[in-house]
Protein backbone atom coordinates (compact mmCIF):
# COMPACT_ATOMS: atom_id res chain seq x y z
CA UNK A 1 0.00 0.00 0.00
CA UNK A 2 1.19 3.51 -0.79
CA UNK A 3 -0.56 6.52 0.71
CA UNK A 4 -1.35 9.72 -1.11
CA UNK A 5 -3.86 11.28 -3.46
CA UNK A 6 -2.44 12.41 -6.82
CA UNK A 7 0.96 12.60 -5.07
CA UNK A 8 -0.36 14.81 -2.24
CA UNK A 9 0.73 12.97 0.88
CA UNK A 10 2.72 10.39 -1.11
CA UNK A 11 5.95 9.17 0.55
CA UNK A 12 8.17 10.11 -2.40
CA UNK A 13 11.48 9.24 -0.74
CA UNK A 14 10.26 5.74 0.12
CA UNK A 15 9.15 5.26 -3.50
CA UNK A 16 12.58 6.46 -4.65
CA UNK A 17 14.18 3.80 -2.48
CA UNK A 18 11.89 1.16 -3.97
CA UNK A 19 12.98 2.30 -7.43
CA UNK A 20 16.64 2.09 -6.40
CA UNK A 21 16.13 -1.39 -4.96
CA UNK A 22 15.03 -2.72 -8.35
CA UNK A 23 12.44 -5.01 -6.73
CA UNK A 24 10.04 -6.36 -9.35
CA UNK A 25 6.53 -7.81 -9.61
CA UNK A 26 4.96 -5.48 -7.06
CA UNK A 27 1.25 -5.41 -6.41
CA UNK A 28 0.57 -1.78 -5.51
CA UNK A 29 -2.57 -0.74 -3.65
CA UNK A 30 -3.09 3.02 -3.87
CA UNK A 31 -5.70 5.61 -4.72
CA UNK A 32 -4.20 6.24 -8.16
CA UNK A 33 -1.21 5.68 -10.43
CA UNK A 34 0.34 9.09 -9.70
CA UNK A 35 1.77 11.04 -12.61
CA UNK A 36 4.22 9.82 -15.27
CA UNK A 37 7.32 10.75 -13.26
CA UNK A 38 5.89 11.29 -9.79
CA UNK A 39 4.65 8.97 -7.08
CA UNK A 40 3.78 5.48 -8.25
CA UNK A 41 4.52 6.64 -11.79
CA UNK A 42 8.23 6.21 -11.01
CA UNK A 43 7.67 2.52 -10.28
CA UNK A 44 5.71 2.12 -13.51
CA UNK A 45 8.42 3.77 -15.62
CA UNK A 46 10.91 1.35 -14.08
CA UNK A 47 8.62 -1.65 -14.85
CA UNK A 48 8.48 -2.78 -11.22
CA UNK A 49 4.70 -3.18 -10.97
CA UNK A 50 2.76 -6.27 -12.03
CA UNK A 51 -0.63 -5.23 -10.62
CA UNK A 52 -2.33 -2.00 -9.56
CA UNK A 53 -5.34 -1.98 -7.24
CA UNK A 54 -6.54 1.61 -7.55
CA UNK A 55 -9.55 3.88 -7.96
CA UNK A 56 -8.30 5.42 -11.24
CA UNK A 57 -5.28 5.70 -13.53
CA UNK A 58 -6.35 8.69 -15.59
CA UNK A 59 -3.52 11.01 -14.54
CA UNK A 60 -0.83 8.63 -15.72
CA UNK A 61 -0.85 7.70 -19.45
CA UNK A 62 1.95 5.19 -18.81
CA UNK A 63 -0.36 3.16 -16.57
CA UNK A 64 -3.01 3.01 -19.28
CA UNK A 65 -0.47 2.06 -21.94
CA UNK A 66 1.06 -0.70 -19.81
CA UNK A 67 -2.43 -2.02 -19.03
CA UNK A 68 -3.44 -2.08 -22.71
CA UNK A 69 -0.11 -3.69 -23.66
CA UNK A 70 -0.70 -6.47 -21.10
CA UNK A 71 2.34 -5.50 -19.03
CA UNK A 72 0.35 -4.82 -15.86
CA UNK A 73 -3.00 -5.87 -14.44
CA UNK A 74 -5.24 -3.07 -13.18
CA UNK A 75 -8.11 -3.61 -10.75
CA UNK A 76 -10.31 -0.51 -10.55
CA UNK A 77 -12.46 -0.02 -7.43
CA UNK A 78 -14.89 2.83 -6.66
CA UNK A 79 -13.07 5.18 -4.28
CA UNK A 80 -15.51 4.99 -1.35
CA UNK A 81 -15.61 1.21 -1.59
CA UNK A 82 -11.81 1.12 -1.81
CA UNK A 83 -11.24 3.03 1.41
CA UNK A 84 -13.90 1.06 3.28
CA UNK A 85 -12.35 -2.23 2.14
CA UNK A 86 -9.07 -1.06 3.67
CA UNK A 87 -10.90 0.09 6.80
CA UNK A 88 -12.55 -3.35 7.03
CA UNK A 89 -9.13 -5.03 6.98
CA UNK A 90 -7.82 -2.72 9.68
CA UNK A 91 -10.90 -3.37 11.81
CA UNK A 92 -10.87 -7.14 11.37
CA UNK A 93 -14.19 -7.17 9.51
CA UNK A 94 -15.21 -9.68 6.86
CA UNK A 95 -15.91 -6.96 4.31
CA UNK A 96 -18.45 -4.26 3.53
CA UNK A 97 -21.78 -4.24 1.75
CA UNK A 98 -22.17 -1.58 -0.92
CA UNK A 99 -24.71 -0.80 -3.63
CA UNK A 100 -22.04 1.07 -5.60
CA UNK A 101 -21.25 -0.81 -8.79
CA UNK A 102 -24.39 -2.96 -8.96
CA UNK A 103 -25.25 -3.89 -12.55
CA UNK A 104 -21.78 -2.76 -13.73
CA UNK A 105 -18.48 -4.60 -14.28
CA UNK A 106 -17.66 -3.79 -10.61
CA UNK A 107 -19.94 -6.62 -9.49
CA UNK A 108 -18.30 -9.26 -11.69
CA UNK A 109 -17.09 -12.18 -9.60
CA UNK A 110 -18.49 -10.67 -6.40
CA UNK A 111 -21.05 -12.13 -4.03
CA UNK A 112 -24.38 -10.27 -3.96
CA UNK A 113 -26.11 -10.18 -0.57
CA UNK A 114 -29.67 -9.02 -0.02
CA UNK A 115 -30.49 -6.97 3.08
CA UNK A 116 -34.06 -5.81 3.75
CA UNK A 117 -34.94 -6.58 0.16
CA UNK A 118 -32.06 -4.56 -1.34
CA UNK A 119 -29.03 -6.07 -3.10
CA UNK A 120 -25.46 -5.20 -2.09
CA UNK A 121 -22.04 -6.20 -3.36
CA UNK A 122 -19.88 -7.89 -0.75
CA UNK A 123 -16.52 -6.10 -1.05
CA UNK A 124 -13.92 -8.11 0.84
CA UNK A 125 -11.19 -6.51 2.99
CA UNK A 126 -8.01 -5.21 1.36
CA UNK A 127 -4.69 -5.45 3.19
CA UNK A 128 -1.00 -5.56 2.36
CA UNK A 129 2.35 -6.89 3.49
CA UNK A 130 3.71 -3.33 3.64
CA UNK A 131 2.24 0.16 3.84
CA UNK A 132 4.39 3.14 2.86
CA UNK A 133 2.80 6.25 4.30
CA UNK A 134 3.60 9.94 4.65
CA UNK A 135 3.05 11.94 7.85
CA UNK A 136 3.85 15.35 9.28
CA UNK A 137 4.90 14.87 12.92
CA UNK A 138 6.12 11.76 14.74
CA UNK A 139 6.69 11.52 18.49
CA UNK A 140 9.45 9.32 19.98
CA UNK A 141 7.13 6.29 20.03
CA UNK A 142 6.06 6.76 16.40
CA UNK A 143 2.58 8.22 16.89
CA UNK A 144 1.70 10.45 13.94
CA UNK A 145 -0.10 13.59 12.84
CA UNK A 146 -0.73 14.69 9.27
CA UNK A 147 -0.76 17.98 7.40
CA UNK A 148 -4.09 19.02 5.89
CA UNK A 149 -5.21 17.10 2.83
CA UNK A 150 -1.93 15.14 2.80
CA UNK A 151 -3.65 13.03 5.46
CA UNK A 152 -5.95 11.35 2.86
CA UNK A 153 -5.43 7.55 2.75
CA UNK A 154 -2.35 7.42 4.98
CA UNK A 155 -4.00 6.80 8.40
CA UNK A 156 -6.35 4.10 7.17
CA UNK A 157 -3.58 2.28 5.29
CA UNK A 158 -1.51 2.24 8.48
CA UNK A 159 -4.14 -0.01 10.07
CA UNK A 160 -4.27 -2.59 7.29
CA UNK A 161 -0.69 -3.74 6.64
CA UNK A 162 1.64 -6.18 8.37
CA UNK A 163 4.55 -3.71 8.32
CA UNK A 164 4.09 0.07 8.22
CA UNK A 165 6.88 2.49 7.28
CA UNK A 166 6.18 6.17 7.84
CA UNK A 167 8.13 8.97 6.16
CA UNK A 168 7.80 12.05 8.39
CA UNK A 169 8.64 15.71 8.01
CA UNK A 170 9.40 16.47 11.65
CA UNK A 171 10.13 14.55 14.83
CA UNK A 172 8.74 16.14 17.98
CA UNK A 173 9.25 15.39 21.65
CA UNK A 174 5.53 14.85 22.23
CA UNK A 175 2.10 15.09 20.63
CA UNK A 176 -0.95 15.84 22.75
CA UNK A 177 -3.01 12.63 22.84
CA UNK A 178 -6.07 14.39 21.39
CA UNK A 179 -4.08 15.37 18.27
CA UNK A 180 -2.66 11.93 17.51
CA UNK A 181 -4.23 10.56 14.31
CA UNK A 182 -2.26 7.30 14.02
CA UNK A 183 -1.22 5.73 17.34
CA UNK A 184 2.29 4.27 17.45
CA UNK A 185 0.94 0.74 17.82
CA UNK A 186 0.34 0.71 14.04
CA UNK A 187 3.81 1.98 13.07
CA UNK A 188 6.85 -0.27 12.68
CA UNK A 189 9.43 2.16 11.26
CA UNK A 190 9.76 5.95 11.12
CA UNK A 191 12.05 7.43 8.46
CA UNK A 192 13.28 10.99 8.05
CA UNK A 193 12.15 13.99 10.01
CA UNK A 194 13.98 17.02 11.34
CA UNK A 195 14.23 16.98 15.13
CA UNK A 196 12.45 19.90 16.81
CA UNK A 197 15.38 20.35 19.17
CA UNK A 198 13.42 19.94 22.39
Amino acid sequence: MIGGFLTCGTPERLIDWLVESGVKDLTVIANDAGYPEQGIGKLLINHQVKKLIVTHIGTNPNAGKQMHDGLIEVELIPQGTFVDQIRAKGSGLGGILTPTGLHTPAEMGKQIIEVSGKPYILAEPIGADFALINAYHADPLGSLTYSGSARNFNPIMATAADTVIALVEKRVSSIHPEYIITPHIFIDFVVGGVNDGQ
